[in-house]
């Protein structure tokens, strides 16, 4: 399979910033990645490498996984007009020509979403990423391809009949479980949560147990994938308040209006905040 890339990418530089893939050990320019395909009618594997303008690649299983494949790394979205913004805002095109175009990296899911965010409550990013892949390991499909075997993590009507699962207490467990009923509901849809405005979207995950307005916002704009939209976090902020030499944090009415030559693509503009300002504040320590 084939897609051709539409504006500035570099994939070698988004594992860079990311991490996290398997890659081939015969092809360092490839990635590799595994997981439930939406529809929860089994789980896939998908192979993808950057030659030039093009991203090729192979699936193991659901071909639907190719598109699944390609919004995860916001290959789905149209980038034409993604250096245009940084000529628009000089600031934004100083990271953006730093950062190689660096473009956010998704969830394969909102479900893969929603149940990263309650695993990961009150947990370090490293005890998070070891359960998730432990529960994978033990419950999700194992597929072989490019020479390795990667575990996706459990569809949701298998994770829905799990009990115990080591490292996460009882409530943990039932709210992961009310995220499976959502997903097989089709309330989780990345479509979906799409389509709806931005509002109703984190309102209606928010109906989930153990969901609040932080999980809700990741769960729609790092789960789902919405181009255009400034989430209000802390780097983000204190981003914003570096680069443009704000004596204040920077309310949201702020933020919005700096944000406003940012569109189409605003929530991409944000995770280069979001890196730039990581990165700063690693250097100063």
């Amino acid at each position: 399979m084939q897609t051709h890339i539409a504006g500035p990418y570099d994939m070698a530089r988004q594992t860079e910033f990311f991490g996290g893939w398997v890659r081939p050990a015969d092809d360092a320019r490839s990635l590799l990645m595994a997981f439930p395909v939406e529809g929860w009618q089994g789980s896939a594997a998908v192979l993808l490498r950057q030659d030039g303008t093009t991203v090729t690649g192979e699936v193991l299983g659901d071909a639907r996984a190719w598109e699944q494949a390609l919004a995860t790394l916001s290959l789905d979205e149209d980038g034409s007009g993604w250096a245009a913004v940084g000529e628009r805002d000089p600031v934004l095109g100083r990271l953006q020509r730093e950062h190689a175009y660096l473009r956010p990296v998704l969830f394969h899911s909102p479900y893969e979403a929603a149940c990263a965010f309650v695993i990961g409550h009150r947990l370090r990013m490293t005890q998070q990423r070891a359960i998730r892949a432990r529960i994978a390991r033990e419950h999700g499909a194992a597929i072989e391809l490019g020479g390795q075997v990667v575990h996706a993590f459990p569809a949701p009507q298998v994770l829905r009949g799990l009990g115990e699962l080591p490292g996460l207490d009882a409530e943990k467990v039932a709210r992961l479980h009310g995220i499976a009923d959502a997903a097989l509901d089709g309330r989780l849809d990345r479509a979906r949560l799409r389509a709806m405005p931005l509002v109703e979207a984190y309102a209606d995950v928010k109906r989930l147990r153990g969901i609040g307005d932080f999980f809700a916002t990741g769960i729609v704009l790092r789960g789902a994938g919405r181009a255009d939209a400034v989430p209000a976090e802390g780097f983000t902020r204190a981003g914003i308040r570096r680069l443009y030499g704000l004596a204040h944090e920077p309310t949201d009415a702020e933020m919005l209006r700096i944000a406003e030559p940012w569109r189409p693509y605003r929530m991409w503009c944000s995770v280069l905040v979001h890196a730039d300002e990581r990165r700063a504040q690693g250097a100063a320590r």
